[in-house]
């Protein structure tokens, strides 16, 4: 009789269902995996160590290219803990333009999530649905910053600038007729809020479309139920936050537990799941997408009736505004002092952390009291996660892999850094 053997097979690491360059080495019995490996660092860019030879405002650029498909909340919290050490107050306007954008962020995420996750499971159809929400997104993205992703949009202080009283709209092109074009710049023909407005008013009915293909479809629910089961006692083992461990039926979420910016002043609901599989990780993703499009609303009818400042005065911190410095020789001086030389923080230590679209994403920044960071440590959500892949793939087929992987929600570029 032939003797039985373990096999190891090399999963990855170009493998699509990863967003990023996972390798996994995974020792196999048939096709019922008995081990996975995960081998990280094949996209490392030395994020943190760059930090250090940078001012603190020419990294914010960085903090969007870690999870590429949640820029502005990586942001966010890179800012947040700059103010934290300066001691800046921001204005509250900017700090409703700062939710409202977190939200939007949380939902391309989603978006992203959805379509990526279904494909991997063969989930066609999604994929092109959630893109097309997602494509007003990021055109809202384009309208405050000027780039569809990496946007550099939050600044220690407050935001770049306001939001724009025009929103973009697309002219007449030989590939499209009249009636097109005028379907497409229905929503664009007032400001960036009223785009988001309408937005916000469509967007349930498409999730619903979402839910119609996915929810109770028999081969979907074969796919994700039962599949990575995680106990409560075991996400919290393993450091996991966001879906993942709300999944498993904890009600951790730092905008309700540490609330920041002006999330206090939010009405929103914090889902969770009851059996910790992917299902319910699914399930609770679905609902976070509601619920980030009931922040968005509020912040939107916040921001109509509240017009003021979205960065701080304090010119030691932020730029003075462009007629200032062309007819201003003090403000001249500061503009040139802050984009050359930048600002230095006061030495100590500090750590800030969001509700990231993944999970806790934080910043540990320690100064020395340059006008660089001594050092930069990140926690990303992935990270995290990603050390229980062994844990939730054990006695699952390969194809299972893929699936664990869809619902971990992993982007390497802040695994690795």
């Amino acid at each position: 009789m032939a003797e039985i053997k373990n096999y190891t097979l090399n999963f990855g690491p170009q493998h699509p269902a990863a967003h990023g360059v996972l390798r996994l080495v995974l020792e196999l019995d048939g096709e019922v995996v008995q081990r996975a490996d995960p081998h990280i660092g094949l996209l490392h860019r030395g994020t943190e160590k760059l930090a250090e030879t940078r001012t603190y405002l020419q990294s914010v650029p960085y903090m969007d290219r870690l999870d590429y498909v949640s820029m502005m909340c990586n942001e966010h919290a890179y800012v947040m803990a700059i103010e934290k050490l300066l001691g800046v107050e921001v204005p509250l306007r900017a700090q409703y333009i700062r939710v409202m954008f977190d939200e939007i962020t949380r939902i391309l995420n989603h978006l992203l999530w959805i379509g990526a996750h279904g494909l991997d499971v063969g989930a066609m159809a999604v994929f092109l649905y959630a893109f097309r929400e997602r494509e007003d997104l990021m055109d809202c993205y384009e309208a405050v910053s000027g780039a569809r992703m990496h946007a550099a949009y939050y600044r220690p202080g407050g935001v770049y600038r306001d939001l724009p009283e025009q929103m973009p709209r697309l002219r007449e092109t030989k590939l499209r007729n009249d009636a097109s074009i005028r379907e497409y710049n229905r929503d664009r023909e007032g400001s960036l809020l009223d785009f988001i407005e309408a937005f916000t008013n469509r967007f349930p009915g498409c999730v619903d479309e979402y839910e119609t293909l996915l929810t109770d479809n028999r081969i979907w629910k074969q796919r994700l139920v039962g599949i990575g089961v995680v106990t409560p006692e075991r996400a919290k083992a393993l450091g996991f936050t966001g879906p993942m461990v709300r999944g498993s039926g904890l009600a951790w979420d730092l905008r309700k537990t540490q609330p920041y910016e002006v999330y206090d002043l939010m009405d929103f609901d914090i889902p969770v799941g009851r059996n910790g599989d992917c299902y319910d990780r699914y399930l609770v993703r679905i609902e976070e997408m509601r619920q980030s499009n009931r922040i968005v609303r509020q912040c939107v009818e916040w921001l109509r009736n509240h017009p003021g400042p979205v960065m701080s005065d304090n010119h030691k911190v932020s730029p003075p505004a462009r007629v200032g410095m062309k007819t201003n020789m003090e403000d001249l001086i500061h503009h040139f002092k802050l984009f050359t030389e930048g600002f230095h923080v006061p030495a100590g230590e500090c750590y800030a952390g969001i509700e990231h679209p993944k999970g806790e994403f934080g910043i540990y920044l320690v100064s020395d009291g340059a006008n660089k960071p001594y050092r930069l440590k990140i926690r990303a959500p992935g990270y995290a996660h990603l050390q229980g892949l062994d844990e939730m793939s054990r006695g699952h087929m390969i194809a299972d892999v893929v699936t664990i992987i869809g619902t971990q929600d992993i982007v390497f570029g802040e695994i690795d850094r």
